[in-house]
């Protein structure tokens, strides 16, 4: 069972309905120790090698083996801006194929459905394909072509979709669930009537294996039509967390931040703007953060003359900063909020008119009268009066349906999880988590930010369970 129908969920659904990678023959990768590795087992499927051999030596913008190693046969040389061939062909082998249930909120691909479609993803549009449908040829189906080589996010949400019909994956997804909680059960607790309905029932997922005599209970609700609730329980042996980290914005944990004019979605602004309760007269709107949320939500507001109060934490030059680390050619947009942020402190009007960068800067407290108070990194105060906040400062996964809210499974077991700081420790080459044998976590719960790299995971997970 996966928890999570997004790209990591639908990539490793693909690759457990019999979809089996092999290396094309003649094919000649740029990386001739790769090749020559590649060359060695030709007539053996990627998922039957040895991950931790093929991927040795190889670097990237990624921390995990296995992901550069899936993302370097899937697109040679992205990195260099190349567009090489993928080195693998795809073999239908039905009987390679692992029954599995995808449990997910929405339609398949996840969070991409809750994000503006007109936001432009930060990846070139190329990346965000998946295994053997390449996102550049579905959109020339579409006639339609890629924006500075990125895509839309309603494009992407498509795409997701479609491929999940194209490569008939449908009858593995169940739409419309909520998992509330997943624990291990013996398979001997599981009462007698129960276990004659698993008997009676023909469906493998069910067929519990003797040996093993503990089993995952998951349970949740499914809402129907109607919109009511259908509780069910599923058990099996191996589950895998692809639930991504789109779930519960972080909050600064400051006086006043539970007042009605205080968002933690880009999505309130959207809606004032659209209602008309926000426009040039306005007080201005308080962006918090520093990321590329808080990004496209001073664009927005620069492109409708709203004025800006943006506060961050961060030195301008830090090179922590998404800024500082994006190319200026392919990310005009983000280098002109870049710019703003420079150019136009508080302490030195700027050519902007509109906007007020205040680095170094963080929230103290809301009031019910609309004025926010900020402290420098020298103690000093000031106070705005403004029309309504945004505190965009990331989001956390939210994993209740786990004891102790997933918390022991964490590389650092005394903290919540965190895709950045601290992601679910798990085996770099099977993705199973250390604290919890046959539970698996994927794409940013495992620390993979990227679709990019995500489907390495998808790669390490069903090479591991078709092993076992």
């Amino acid at each position: 069972v996966f928890l999570g129908n997004g790209p990591s969920g639908i990539c490793l659904s693909y690759l457990l309905s019999g979809y089996v990678p092999y290396f094309k023959r003649d094919s000649l990768h740029p990386h001739p120790i790769l090749q020559r590795k590649l060359e060695e087992a030709k007539d053996v499927s990627i998922l039957d090698q040895d991950l931790e051999y093929l991927s040795e030596g190889l670097e990237g913008r990624s921390h995990s083996p296995v992901a550069l190693l899936f993302d370097t046969l899937q697109r040679p040389d992205a990195d260099f801006g190349g567009t090489a061939e993928s080195v693998l062909t795809w073999w239908y082998e039905t009987d390679r194929a692992i029954p599995h249930l995808v449990l997910g909120r929405n339609s398949p691909g996840g969070a991409w459905h809750s994000i503006e479609g007109s936001m432009v993803t930060l990846s070139r549009g190329e990346w965000m394909g998946l295994p053997d449908l390449p996102f550049k040829d579905w959109l020339k189906q579409k006639r339609r072509g890629l924006r500075n080589n990125r895509a839309t996010a309603e494009d992407i949400a498509q795409y997701y979709q479609h491929y999940v019909m194209k490569k008939g994956l449908q009858k593995n997804f169940r739409c419309g669930t909520v998992v509330t909680s997943v624990r291990k059960v013996s398979a001997e607790s599981i009462s007698n009537h129960m276990e004659k309905d698993l008997e009676e029932n023909s469906d493998p997922l069910w067929n519990l294996n003797e040996e093993s005599m503990e089993v995952f209970q998951v349970d949740g609700f499914f809402k129907n039509m109607k919109g009511d609730k259908e509780p069910f329980s599923i058990y099996a042996e191996n589950v895998v967390l692809a639930t991504g980290t789109y779930d519960s914005p972080t909050w600064l944990g400051v006086k006043g931040e539970n007042l009605s004019y205080v968002h933690h979605q880009l999505s309130a602004l959207e809606e004032a703007v659209k209602n008309n309760s926000i426009g040039i007269m306005s007080d201005p709107v308080l962006i918090v953060g520093a990321g590329l949320t808080a990004a496209d939500a001073i664009l927005l507001a620069h492109h409708c003359n709203i004025p800006v109060i943006h506060v961050f934490r961060r030195r301008v030059s830090d090179p922590g900063l998404i800024f500082n680390q994006l190319p200026k050619m392919m990310y005009p947009e983000y280098h002109k909020v870049h710019q703003m942020m420079k150019e136009q402190s508080a302490a030195c009007a700027g050519p902007y008119e509109c906007y007020i960068s205040l680095p170094e800067h963080h929230v103290l407290s809301f009031g019910k009268d609309k004025k926010c108070i900020f402290q420098d990194k020298n103690g000093y105060q000031k106070v705005y009066k403004i029309s309504m906040a945004l505190v965009l400062t990331g989001s956390n996964p939210n994993l209740s349906f786990l004891p102790n809210n997933g918390v022991d499974l964490a590389m650092d077991s005394d903290q919540p999880v965190n895709p950045k700081r601290n992601p679910i420790d798990v085996d770099p080459f099977t993705y199973e988590c250390t604290q919890e044998k046959g539970l698996y976590a994927l794409g940013p719960l495992a620390g993979d930010n990227f679709v990019r790299f995500v489907q390495g995971g998808a790669l390490a997970v069903a090479s591991s369970l078709l092993k076992k």
